[in-house]
């Protein structure tokens, strides 16, 4: 089925007391907690196997002058070591994925410049670094900010263009009476994960199969064809539990493609894992950006121009842009709107996809110069999104599906006592902290990707679901196990689900916050496609056909599924395609985000003290994984406005602080009081389900309420990310040295 026009009635919509909806807990849950689901790197067969280990670059650009491998290779344990000059033939890059060891050629810091293979870890691993390495440096550009002037316009990202414009920005910009110009920073960022990429490789009959972490097997599939130059067919990905991504495992990275290549040379199973440092060099990460915005409104508030200017920066000859203004082009209503993205050619590792690409970033801009605005017009930062809200999408010019940014920021003033904020800041203390609340909208796009599935009733009456798509901690398992059990008429304990595997009908895997939509929709079109097959078994057709108790009834008439399916069982197959809806609406979740932080007046720490999101996402299909995914992406908000940042060392192209101990992440002790709520909503343009994406939400605008909040605590405006205490401190003393000059007399300052 395809998305050509609104979703009518459906059995989700009509079953009472469902399973759809419900809180139900993880059906992966179990497994992962005893132990018994299998991560990529914890697989033990087949026998034999080998351990690789990537050896690293140590400069940014350049070439490899010398290359000694022969003191590894005669090391205990080594089986081979792989460098340029012995590493079988490849083929292209494919999305931002290269060949490895193809040349002496060094494009950045932490590129892969050996592969040493040994019968142990430790062996592969000391061996490593027994590989002697000599450079010759070429000189580097790294930093974004000093190559602005560089900085060029890139291609489309997808349906995603560089540039927009509606009306004319500039002249109404010029014109408006009332005006905000700020500059906003954010910082490089990495994904952080819990598992670290790993894979392990192996060839059988001329098939290539890899155990990897990767969010979409298909995508890898076709991707691994292309870099390693062999039919898309003749590759196998499972991936069957994914320790975490938020786009980092989004394409194979060098563990997927050197174990492929490793295995290929010993002629036996090869398992490769990047360890966390290599992580921060080998894989991609978010890059930093340069945000510049203008906002033109009248004195009621109503704005008259948005402008929103980005610059990010990437590899020499990649064209992947931090799209921060993207989200700005849909958030609020105004007849004059100009974006626009610039892309530097840095020296630095790939920048691509983090949690919610563009908007994350790019609301930590918008969403704090909003706050500005208002305190220039002296009005209610609610009340200003308000008077802005949009009925048609201000740059496309057509109808959202449904948008309840309003509503969210209502109820949730409601619910966190929004009326007690002091507008004024820095007049609310507590003892020695000073306290301030903060608000802001949160947006972020509903796609819907192309996915099939496949579903069987075995002759025991239990129902097995297969597809190839992923579950990277977001609860897919349990979602798919309640959607097959809803429409089928089955408790959840008789539905097997099965993921993560190519051999399995592709599907759209787990990114872009469009998994369980697009995922969920293919399985309801298999599920439906099955319940025709069993009434048409049964000899019912027509209304007041039932599906309940692992029965199907109508009137007098019952049978059991596991007679209808036989000794052979019965199978059927479904699929979601996007149609035209995507085009003639406006698809997006809303939500706002409220926070109240502490900041310590002698010492400017900051300290999140409660916080709350309300959002809506039509159809939720688990309270509970809903409300956790929504929680999830608010500590990843919360870490972005007020630590995270990949430090770079401007000189080598390199991140000093490449592990988890000194790149900070937020801790429990860090997040407090937080909540989720949904309100109820159905959205018949987004897929059968009536669903939209929930995983990146959570973390859009999350860090800009945090950020308002600590600026009507303390009357600091932090415009370079994360905020932490030096800069607090920082405005501290200008504050303090603003207000001796104004105390001393002009003509005393002048002499």
């Amino acid at each position: 089925m395809d998305m050509t026009h609104p979703i009518g009635v459906t059995p989700l919509d009509t079953i009472q007391d469902g399973i759809v909806g419900k809180p139900l807990d993880r059906v992966d849950g179990p497994p992962k907690v005893t132990g018994t689901a299998t991560y990529a790197y914890e697989y033990k067969e087949p026998d034999g196997i080998a351990y690789g280990y990537l050896v690293p670059s140590a400069i940014a650009k350049g070439r490899i002058a010398t290359l000694d491998t022969a003191v590894a290779e005669k090391m205990p344990g080594v089986v081979a070591v792989l460098t340029y000059r012995n590493a079988p033939k490849q083929g292209k890059e494919s999305q931002q994925v290269s060949p490895e060891l193809v040349s002496d050629r060094i494009d950045h810091y932490g590129q892969a410049v050996a592969c040493v293979v040994a019968e142990t870890f430790e062996q592969a691993r000391a061996a490593a670094y027994a590989v002697e390495i000599g450079y010759a440096p070429d000189p580097i550009a790294t930093e974004l900010a000093a190559n602005l002037g560089k900085a060029f316009e890139p291609k489309s990202r997808g349906n995603t263009p560089a540039d927009t414009s509606s009306g004319d920005a500039e002249a109404a910009y010029a014109s408006a009476p009332v005006k905000v110009e700020v500059r906003y920073t954010t910082p490089l960022q990495t994904h952080a994960m819990m598992e670290p990429h790993a894979t392990l490789a192996y060839w059988r009959r001329g098939q290539l199969i890899l155990f990897t972490a990767n969010q979409m097997p298909n995508r890898g599939q076709a991707i691994l064809a292309s870099v390693l130059n062999m039919p898309k067919d003749n590759i196998r990905i499972v991936s069957r539990y994914v320790g975490g991504g938020f786009g980092a495992k989004l394409t194979p990275h060098p563990d997927a493609v050197l174990a492929a290549l490793a295995s290929k040379v010993v002629d036996r199973p090869v398992k490769l894992a990047l360890t966390r440092q290599q992580v921060f060099h080998s894989t991609f990460h978010r890059s930093d950006t340069i945000q510049r915005i203008r906002l033109g409104a009248t004195p009621d508030g109503k704005l008259v121009s948005v402008a929103h200017q980005s610059w990010s920066g990437n590899q020499p000859g990649e064209e992947n842009f931090e799209a921060a203004a993207e989200v700005t082009r849909s958030l609020y209503a105004t007849p004059n709107i100009m974006t626009e993205h610039r892309l530097a050619a840095l020296d630095v590792p790939v920048a691509s996809a983090m949690r919610a690409p563009g908007e994350a970033v790019g609301m930590l801009a918008i969403e704090c110069a909003m706050d500005e605005l208002a305190e220039k017009l002296d009005m209610d930062p609610i009340e200003l999104r308000a008077v802005n809200d949009a009925t048609e999408d201000p740059t496309k010019h057509v109808p959202y599906s449904t948008r309840a940014m309003v509503p969210c920021l209502r109820k949730g003033a409601e619910m966190f006592g929004w009326n007690k904020r002091k507008a004024a800041p820095g007049l609310v203390r507590d003892g020695n902290w000073l306290v301030g609340l903060g608000v802001a909208a949160a947006s972020r796009g509903n796609p819907l990707q192309p996915a099939k599935a496949w579903v069987r009733i075995g002759p025991d009456g239990v129902a097995t679901t297969r597809a190839a798509m992923t579950d990277i901690g977001t609860g897919t398992y349990t979602i798919l196990t309640q959607i097959a059990a809803e429409l089928l008429g089955l408790p959840p304990d008789m539905v097997r689900t099965e993921l993560g595997d190519t051999d399995f009908p592709p599907s759209s895997g787990s990114g872009g916050s469009f998994g369980a939509g697009s995922s969920g929709s293919a399985l309801y079109d298999a599920c439906m496609t099955m319940r025709q097959k069993l009434m048409l078994s049964a000899g019912m057709s027509g209304d007041g056909v039932v599906f309940k108790d692992g029965r199907v009834t109508q009137g007098n008439r019952s049978v059991t599924l596991a007679s209808l399916a036989g000794p052979g069982g019965i199978e059927a197959t479904g699929g979601i395609e996007p149609g035209d809806m995507h085009k003639m609406f406006s698809q997006q979740s809303y939500g706002a985000h409220f926070a109240e932080v502490g900041v310590d007046a002698d010492t400017g720490e900051i300290r999140l003290r409660r916080m709350l999101g309300v959002f809506t996402a039509g159809r939720i299909l688990n309270a509970k994984t809903a409300r956790s995914q929504a929680i999830g992406g608010m500590v990843f908000g919360v870490g972005a406005a007020l630590m995270e940042a990949m430090e770079l060392d401007p000189r080598f192209g390199m991140f000093v602080n490449h592990n988890l101990a000194e790149y900070h992440v937020p801790v429990h002790a860090d997040i407090t009081a937080i909540d989720a709520v949904f309100l109820p909503e159905l959205d018949d343009k987004s897929n059968p389900l009536k669903s939209k994406g929930i995983g990146e939400l959570g973390i859009c605008g999350a860090g800009a309420a945090v950020a308002n909040a600590v600026y009507n605590a303390t009357g600091v405006r932090i415009r370079d990310y994360p905020l932490t205490l030096d800069k607090v401190l920082a405005g501290f003393e200008a504050r303090e040295h603003a207000e001796r000059r104004s105390a001393v007399p002009s003509a005393v300052q002048g002499g």
